[in-house]
């Protein structure tokens, strides 16, 4: 059977926590992603970013698009957690973790997973730069 896991957290996000709600049993591989806060965008210092989501949909997409990654691509356990609220420079934003029983369909299924949160979940980030403040749709 299955298993997902889904998370969103406003204080702190340990990928290290996270990987360990996946089930490996069967399986011969772990692919991991962990998204962080870059320091800069180009020469422009990052200070913060500031995640702001649709609280009660947001569990929902995630949920969504890891149940789907295991019927696309095969794969046993997704774990995805994802941070709210406000996040520095080399704090963790996202952690997915796929379990899948060969390598190739863990990497691809990790990588779409990655991609489908950019693309649907309903987050929003804004920049806290040293030249002011932009906001952003998505992971950006």
């Amino acid at each position: 059977m299955p298993k997902v896991t889904v998370s969103v957290e406003s204080e702190q996000l340990e990928p290290e926590k996270i990987v360990k709600l996946i089930d490996k049993e069967d399986c011969g591989s772990v692919v991991s992603f962990t998204g962080i806060v870059r320091g800069k965008e180009g020469p422009i210092k990052i200070e913060k970013l500031v995640f702001d989501s649709w609280e009660e949909r947001l569990p929902i997409v995630l949920r969504m698009i890891a149940e789907e990654s295991i019927e696309k691509f095969g794969v046993k356990s997704v774990a995805i957690a994802h941070r709210v609220g406000t996040v520095k420079p080399m704090e963790p934003i996202v952690s997915i973790h796929v379990a899948s029983p060969h390598r190739k369909e863990g990497f691809a299924a990790c990588s779409w997973l990655i991609d489908e949160l950019k693309r649907q979940a309903p987050l929003w980030k804004k920049e806290v730069r040293e030249d002011g403040v932009l906001w952003k749709q998505g992971l950006g």
